[in-house]
């Protein structure tokens, strides 16, 4: 029986021929990242494996990005930690606020040319699965992995068995990857892919951007999956030339292709074409729904960022549905950049002269009211329109609030709206 691209990559890393899902393994690791949250606890096992040194500088990343910049006291000491810890480890790559390199964990890693197609990624974080949009292994995992592989660079696995999504067709205007990842949420479930291996293929593939090929691979996670994994291709090429010339000229990437007698447990087939824009509900991201499908719900904050929707495309199509309109006066809308590198590019474009004009307020790069931690937490019985990735009781913020998950175009139309917005609210372009 022929391997998956993903146990192609695993087979490659542990030395081995062929695996087999449910096999397990220990595989050599091309990259080891850590946030200001998990990365501390990481530092305590780190200590305790008798080491002194990271198994290599220029492959351990520690990105402070949850409660920065820093909210309080607690947040503060946690992000030095991370930072004398690289200082004392002199780690190759270094992370602060106000650097172009900064921002949250994933989008930096793969913009900053860190991770390239066929590497090994584990992160203590679980959206980490973000980079297989690259075509490489990239999993979360929790802050004893992170510790133990900071000083080993290898790391246990039980190889996962796969679904395959065969896309065809292309979305349509405005949908993106954020509206065909709820999709598929809402068909399969947050068990649905458990502890497998989401796997995408066929043309449609090709009509995928980057960006939209990272949201669909960062809520892999949301789906009970291990990894998402995109294949390689001319998209693909084209980005890791742009990010990192050097390791693209040098041919410092491997690329792995499925084998046609791969097993998979399911295979969807999806016409992009019939992707409609979509909602998810409290308190699940399972709960989509196409927009359109539901009477108004009056909202009280959006926010528009994230690793899920951070980049700089998301903020592009934001401005698109926010140019020339003002937000509603009740609603407060949050438009955080996931980098610095895209705060920069904002601000270039003139994206925030729009924004500002709307009414909406700019962050730094911070992953903040995503987890509830700060920069638009909701107090009691608030809702919330929302580019992340988790809408689950408390999570951003009150037990009593709530958020709807959505992409870029229905998020910045429901700030106009003050409310989630219809298919026939969405403000001509």
């Amino acid at each position: 029986m022929g391997m998956t691209m993903t146990q192609k990559i695993l087979a490659a890393h542990a030395g081995l021929d062929e695996v087999k899902a449910g096999q397990l393994i220990e595989a050599e690791l091309d990259m080891v990242m850590g946030n200001d949250v998990t990365t501390p606890p990481a530092i305590d096992v780190f200590r305790k494996s008798g080491r002194d040194k990271v198994y290599d500088r220029k492959k351990v990343a520690l990105v402070p990005s949850h409660f920065t910049p820093n909210k309080d006291i607690k947040s503060a000491e946690q992000a030095l930690r991370l930072r004398a810890f690289a200082e004392e480890q002199d780690l190759f790559y270094r992370f602060e606020q106000g650097k172009e390199t900064m921002g949250i964990e994933h989008v930096v890693l793969p913009e900053n040319g860190m991770i390239m197609p066929g590497d090994t990624l584990i992160g203590a974080d679980s959206h980490t699965c973000t980079d297989g949009a690259l075509g490489a292994f990239s999993t979360g995992v929790g802050s004893t992995d992170l510790g133990c592989a900071m000083a080993t660079g290898k790391a246990w696995f039980k190889v996962p068995g796969a679904l395959k999504f065969h896309l065809t067709g292309e979305l349509k205007d405005p949908c993106t990857g954020k509206d065909l990842i709820l999709y598929i949420i809402s068909k399969i479930g947050v068990d649905g892919a458990l502890y497998r291996s989401m796997e995408y293929s066929g043309p449609g593939v090709k009509t995928l951007s980057m960006a939209d090929r990272m949201t669909v691979c960062n809520m892999a996670i949301e789906a009970g999956g291990k990894n998402g994994i995109f294949p390689v291709d001319d998209i693909t090429l084209e980005y890791i030339k742009r990010v990192a010339p050097e390791r693209y000229e040098a041919g410092d990437f491997t690329i792995y292709e499925a084998d046609e007698d791969a097993e998979y447990d399911e295979v969807y087939e999806i016409d992009l074409s019939e992707i409609p824009l979509m909602v998810a509900f409290p308190h699940l991201p399972e709960n989509g729904r196409a927009v359109g499908t539901f009477d108004p719900i009056e909202i009280d904050q959006v926010v528009i960022g994230s690793c899920t929707n951070g980049r700089i495309d998301d903020m592009r199509l934001a401005a698109r549905f926010l140019k020339g309109r003002k937000v509603a006066s009740h609603v407060r809308c949050i438009i955080i950049p996931g980098s610095q590198r895209v705060w920069n590019q904002c601000l270039k474009e003139g994206l925030f002269d729009i924004f500002t004009a709307a009414e909406a307020v700019i962050s730094a790069p911070t992953c903040g009211p995503c987890l509830g931690g700060h920069m638009g937490v909701l107090a009691a019985g608030e809702r919330c329109v929302s580019t992340t990735n988790r809408n689950f009781v408390g999570r951003m913020g009150h037990q009593t609030a709530e958020i709807y998950l959505a992409g870029p175009p229905v998020a910045a139309s429901s700030a106009i709206m003050g409310r989630v917005a219809g298919p026939d609210e969405l403000p001509e372009l």
